[in-house]
């Protein structure tokens, strides 16, 4: 086997070096060599001229990214060349895993995990020393003491970060996929529904069924009276987060500049989305932050040959590459996230649908938002707005729902420091805390709205920022259904997950989160799933009622009208806010149209539950790509900041 020339394109289809090959000698000098060699040496060698190498210092002067990544991510320089001056800089030599496999033993000692973490590689054991792979010389000496702690005496060569991922993901990539379906502790997944909650939520609806069957009349009363109670504090709670969310705050004070910036991770789940790579790849190229500094990862199952082919076909950038989930048990979202997690170089992660055109300047704002704020800030929400608003009735319902959603009701339960359910898309998370809280939970439908309810509970907060991702609206009456029964099924499940030790989650959320948590999830699901209840009610209020039973009913239609009448002001209320901040061309008067819209969620809770007993983990999967709109502006730029 021959050493790499200096003109390789693909790496992995290159011989190795042997390992016993003579490293390129370098100038001795009682300092490891710097960015400044690296490029003195590209220069020198015809890679990069003059006004290259002074762009090249100037970008990682502001930045915290290694000045390779910089030089492959602009295309400045080929991989080939880059790792034949850094072998040469270094005295290493230059490794291909892809030819001759790793020893598995050896790689099984420091975890799979860990190697994508590092970017490390153990190789061979030969004569009393291990072969360390890396990507990263500068950091040999961060990482020696702990190998040689795990491996004894340890020697280095050089390889491209790609190439390291390449053989991991080759032999260990099942045991990543399982791992990533199981990265959140037990205590805080719902893995284990089917044999607890799912159990238990199957009784209970035995349960209720004999109790109708026998007692129809009593046990309807009893659901009026259940629903009318829950309406009492989700209307309450409505018209706090609207009075919050425009209740003046102080001007905002200017953060410091920032000296360098970060490498932001961005995360794209994509599963059978063939027509729609190509406008991914476009829109996320309108991202105004240096594209040295971007990672965006393009995660893809293993089976979907759909969404492998059209990628194939899409010319991706340098700073945007695909990551195969390997087959496992589930096929979720949060367990592709997981998955990518791993590969993330960032020290910001944040995560888009495939459907989605972000403002130009969001990561800006995002990395300018972290660095004003502590370490107990570690998610940051984004709006989320359509750009096919008008397409249809349902695309505008939709819209006016999101624009009171993201606009007026999360703002303010965020000024109210209530624990927020995360939307699935346009958030931002610190590393360290996405980190520590294990990720995602790859069981759970909606596991957005889970990771922010342990966001709460670990002591973190979560801020919504003022930026907006436009994305396609689910106008067609079917798919609607479909995708808001998995919401309400995940809801369902992170209800369950985090009630299972009630007296544990008091204590983490403290009362006012605690009460906010049980109005959030448990009265939003007991309005959706007996709303036919409440709307009958008129029907069975002509029902002559027994002696025992006039007091109740007679109770009920006392409170009935004035709490459904002050319910639907509040949510005219925040819709018609709503509307007014996002800036789209809907006419006002399509609010009150919503109470023909509210109905289908009652019939996307009856999927839910069943779902919930049989199919518990079953993602039904929005489909997009069906409109091709081009991303509007609103008419002008909401004028209420958030918080």
């Amino acid at each position: 086997m021959a050493p790499l020339p200096s003109s390789f394109g693909n790496f992995a289809q290159q011989p190795a070096v042997r390992t016993g090959t003579r490293p390129l000698p370098r100038a001795k000098s009682a300092r490891p060599p710097t960015s400044a060699d690296l490029l003195a040496l590209l220069t020198r060698a015809g890679h990069l001229d003059h006004h290259e190498l002074l762009a090249a210092m100037a970008d990682q002067s502001r930045s915290q990214v290694r000045i390779g990544d910089i030089l492959l991510a602009r295309g400045l320089v080929q991989q080939a060349d880059l790792y034949t001056a850094l072998a040469q800089l270094w005295g290493l030599s230059v490794l291909d895993p892809a030819i001759s496999p790793p020893d598995l033993r050896l790689l099984d000692l420091l975890g799979a995990g860990e190697c994508l973490t590092l970017g490390l590689l153990p190789y061979r054991h030969m004569g009393g020393v291990t072969l360390i792979l890396t990507a990263y010389p500068e950091e040999i000496a961060r990482h020696k003491d702990r190998l040689r702690e795990v491996f004894g005496e340890v020697s280095f060569a050089l390889t491209p970060y790609a190439a390291i991922a390449d053989c991991v993901n080759l032999w260990r990539g099942r045991d990543l996929a399982r791992s990533a379906e199981n990265r959140v502790a037990a205590e805080f997944s719902c893995r284990s529904w089917a044999k607890s909650e799912g159990k238990a939520l199957s009784a209970g609806l035995i349960l209720l069924g004999l109790c109708a069957l026998a007692f129809p009349y009593q046990t309807y009363l009893t659901a009026l009276i259940v629903v009318v109670l829950g309406l009492i504090p989700v209307t309450g709670l409505k018209l706090a987060a609207l009075i919050a969310s425009i209740w003046p705050e102080r001007a905002p004070v200017a953060g410091p500049i920032i000296a360098r910036r970060p490498t932001v991770s961005i995360i794209v789940a994509l599963y059978r989305e063939s027509d729609i790579a190509g406008r991914l790849v476009r829109r996320l190229g309108r991202l105004d932050y240096p594209q040295d500094l971007l990672d965006v990862i393009l995660a893809v199952e293993e089976d979907d040959d759909i969404t492998r082919k059209a990628l194939a076909k899409t010319s991706l950038p340098p700073w945007m590459r695909v990551a195969v989930v390997p087959r496992g048990k589930l096929k979720t979202k949060p367990r592709a996230l997981n998955f990518a997690l791993n590969l993330c170089r960032g020290a910001i992660i944040g995560v888009y649908d495939a459907e989605d055109a972000p403002e130009a300047d969001q990561i800006q704002k995002v990395v300018q938002r972290f660095h004003e704020r502590g370490p107990q800030v570690a998610c940051l929400q984004g709006i989320l707005d359509f750009y096919n608003p008008t397409a249809n009735w349902l695309a505008r319902c939709f819209t006016l729902e999101y624009g009171g959603w993201f606009r007026v009701i999360l703002p303010g339960l965020a000024r109210l420091g209530l624990p927020l359910p995360l939307g699935g898309t346009t958030l931002f998370f610190r590393r360290e805390a996405l980190l520590d809280l294990g990720g995602w939970d790859a069981h759970n439908v909606t596991e957005d709205a889970d990771l922010g309810m342990r966001l709460a509970r670990r002591g973190f907060r979560t801020e919504l920022i003022q930026t907006t991702t436009y994305e396609e609206a689910n106008c067609r009456a079917l798919p609607w259904v479909k995708q808001r029964s998995r919401w309400i099924k995940g809801y369902m499940m992170t209800y369950g997950v985090h009630m299972r030790h009630p007296r544990q989650t008091l204590r983490d959320l403290g009362l006012r989160g605690f009460l906010g948590f049980q109005i959030l999830m448990l009265g939003s699901l007991v309005q959706v799933l007996l709303a036919p209840v409440l709307w009958s009610s008129l029907v069975f209020a002509l029902i002559p009622p027994t002696p025992t039973e006039a007091p109740v009913l007679a109770w009920l239609l006392a409170h009935l009208l004035p709490v459904t009448v002050l319910s639907e002001l509040a949510g005219i209320s925040v819709l018609a806010l709503g509307l007014a901040r996002s800036g789209q061309k809907i006419s006002m008067l399509w609010v009150p149209t919503l109470t023909f819209y509210f109905p289908m969620a009652a019939l996307a809770s009856y999927k839910a539950l069943w779902e919930a007993v049989v199919q518990p983990f079953y993602w039904d999967k929005t489909s997009h790509g069906h409109l091709s709109g081009s991303v509007t502006k609103p008419r002008f730029a909401p004028n209420q900041p958030l918080p």
